[in-house]
């Protein structure tokens, strides 16, 4: 009887591991964001960042989200400056848009390193649904992006 209590409790731990795994993405929701090396205002500005940039969101404090961005940059941005939004950055120089989920689909647009992508949403393995702000949507390689 003490055995089964001891693996349905690992089973559980096993089942909620994944979910403190996920990772959390946004967007900055304004023109420009300034990163700082703390959570306040009175911090050490680091940098700008523009506007639809995905970042990771590594801890929430009250009215400060501590991110990384694409470069693996750590710092402190305004909560409010982040949307809900899901966006990709792309970091393979000569990225393409494709029309389907095939390596050998047609080429919709080439994109240059840090372009800016919406992702619409899931899709097969190793691909995401994207759209480019001119309007181009189909399916880039997981590989070519970061902010999944």
């Amino acid at each position: 009887m003490a055995a089964s209590r001891v693996f349905l409790i690992a089973l559980g731990l096993l089942a909620a591991v994944p979910s403190a795994w996920a990772l959390d993405y946004r967007s900055v929701n304004v023109p420009a964001a300034t990163l700082f090396d703390a959570p306040s205002h009175k911090a050490k500005k680091l940098y700008l960042i523009k506007a639809q940039t995905p970042v990771e969101v590594v801890v929430r404090l009250e009215g400060w989200t501590k991110i990384r961005d694409a470069e693996g940059t750590l710092a402190w941005i305004d909560a409010a400056q982040l949307a809900e939004q899901r966006n990709l950055i792309v970091t393979a120089g000569g990225a393409e848009i494709r029309q389907s989920e095939l390596a050998d689909g047609v080429v919709l647009a080439r994109l240059d390193k840090w372009v800016v992508l919406e992702l619409l949403g899931p899709s097969a393995p190793g691909w995401a649904k994207v759209r480019h702000r001119d309007g181009v949507a189909g399916f880039i390689k997981t590989t070519q992006v970061w902010g999944l």
